[in-house]
């Protein structure tokens, strides 16, 4: 084991097919305690959600079935690290409100201390600060909602949704088929709006009917020359506002009368 860098021992544990026996045997050693002490203190946290396991045992299930990437592993390994800090009791239950920031913070101060760079440290903070975004899809989300998602998401969409998709350890296999259900309807949903979005993205700044009114011409076959003259500007260029388009087309239209 190398004190001077414990991150080497975790991510051996992590990278495993299964790490559940290496992740325990980190607790039970007293390894965590020294070196992950948030972790093991999850152990006396119940979970009112997985009501038959405690947040360490609901913790090592999810990241031993999430894909085999460090990446994800030390996100699942981390996303609820910030429950026993948010804890609080509330008409006869518990709730941990804004746990999933609490965690975020949490592993972006651990993770440097355990000998991780910069760039992974932030990627998981991030991770667990998205992790609990998707609770509520069922119950509806507009267009807006889930690009703001999928914004949010960035580069790391892919590992977020792989997170979602691992924490679920629920023993009633219908509430594990709606989770897996409902987000993999999300992911058409992004995949649709992405290619509806890469499609205006293809089309001039202005309309064919824009062209006819600002040229004082007939439809006809010049006026689709004219947009096809405007998509490549545009793909050339990128968006230049209607004005300079507008000017761009008088310039286009002239040439063509000269």
């Amino acid at each position: 084991m190398s004190v001077t860098n414990p991150s080497e021992r975790l991510s051996d544990v992590l990278v495993e097919d299964d790490p559940s026996d290496g992740l325990w045997d980190l607790v039970d050693s007293g390894w965590a305690d020294e070196f992950l002490p948030e972790l093991p203190a999850l152990r006396l946290e119940q979970d009112p959600i997985h009501r038959h396991k405690d947040v360490l045992s609901h913790t090592i299930a999810v990241t031993s079935q999430s894909p085999a990437r460090l990446r994800v592993r030390l996100a699942a390994l981390f996303h609820d690290v910030g429950k026993p800090r948010t804890r609080s009791y509330e008409h006869g239950g518990v709730t941990f409100r804004h746990h999933e920031a609490v965690g975020a913070r949490m592993a972006r101060k651990r993770m440097p201390k355990l000998g991780y760079e910069n760039e992974l440290t932030t990627d998981v903070a991030r991770l667990v600060f998205l992790s609990g975004r998707f609770k509520g899809y069922a119950d509806g989300w507009s267009d807006s909602a889930v690009r703001r998602y999928a914004r949010d998401g960035g580069a790391l969409l892919g590992d977020l949704n792989d997170l979602v998709r691992s924490d679920c350890t629920s023993r009633n296999p219908r509430r594990v088929v709606a989770l897996h259900t409902a987000l993999d309807d999300l992911e058409e949903r992004i995949s649709v709006l992405a290619r509806d979005e890469a499609l205006k993205a293809e089309r001039p700044e202005i309309s064919g009917d824009q062209v006819i009114a600002h040229l004082e011409i007939e439809p006809g076959p010049v006026v689709g020359q004219a947009l096809q003259f405007l998509l490549e500007l545009k793909r050339v260029e990128g968006s230049l506002g209607e004005a300079e388009v507008l000017t761009r087309l008088d310039t286009w239209w002239a040439e063509r009368l000269n």
